[in-house]
């Protein structure tokens, strides 16, 4: 099964779906945690039915899902076929997705010392080594990811990366700015934006654009 582009994910349209990083993900809100259980039940028989299956969290009124196929890294045409099918169980149920609230968050450390440290991250962590990256298997802690920097340049040693649906970035944008932010940098957008607090503390916002 081969790895979707981001291009050819959005030419798929999954309106409730946000494609962040290696996943399609989706909120769906219930009445009730009841109506919540029910469709979580609906999704697993389809789930089954598939032989593909989803990461799902069930809170009192919310059903939060994550789609990828771990054997490619990213997403697939399994994952997109049960997206729409998901889309279906929430219609039936009087439900529908929504990607408006869906965010991934990673944490990168600015150092010219990977080797010598990211099994110290690794280990205290509880997580395991992938690349330039410690990644929780279980998918509850943020990624740590390595950015190669100089001995001597000055840095900002631990950044955030905030990653969100393309139609999500502006309006968060403007949110952090009437907070007392400043944009930093567009140079590189729509892939990312730079961002800082009044401190200059920074962090980036990401979208699946304009990268390989």
């Amino acid at each position: 099964m081969t790895k979707l582009t981001g291009q050819q994910i959005a030419a798929e349209k999954l309106d409730g779906w946000a494609y962040l990083i290696d996943s399609l993900r989706t909120r769906i809100t219930t009445p009730d945690f009841a109506t919540g259980l029910a469709l979580v039940n609906a999704i697993g028989a389809a789930a089954e039915e598939m032989d593909h299956h989803p990461d799902v969290d069930l809170r009192y009124t919310t059903v939060a899902i994550r789609l990828t196929s771990h054997d490619t890294g990213g997403v697939t045409a399994r994952d997109v076929r049960l997206a729409r099918w998901i889309d279906a169980l929430a219609a039936a149920a009087g439900l529908s997705t929504a990607r408006e609230e869906t965010a991934q968050l990673e944490i990168g450390l600015d150092t010219p010392h990977q080797p010598g440290i990211d099994g110290f991250w690794a280990a205290v962590l509880g997580t395991s080594l992938a690349g330039d990256e410690v990644r929780d298997p279980r998918g509850v802690l943020p990624t740590v990811w390595f950015q190669h920097s100089g001995d001597e340049e000055p840095r900002q040693r631990w950044h955030f990366d905030l990653w969100l649906d393309p139609a999500q970035v502006q309006p968060r944008i403007d949110a952090a700015v009437a907070a007392g932010g400043t944009v930093v940098s567009d140079a590189n957008a729509p892939a990312f934006w730079v961002l800082a607090d009044a401190e200059g503390n920074r962090m980036c916002i990401c979208t699946w654009q304009e990268r390989g």
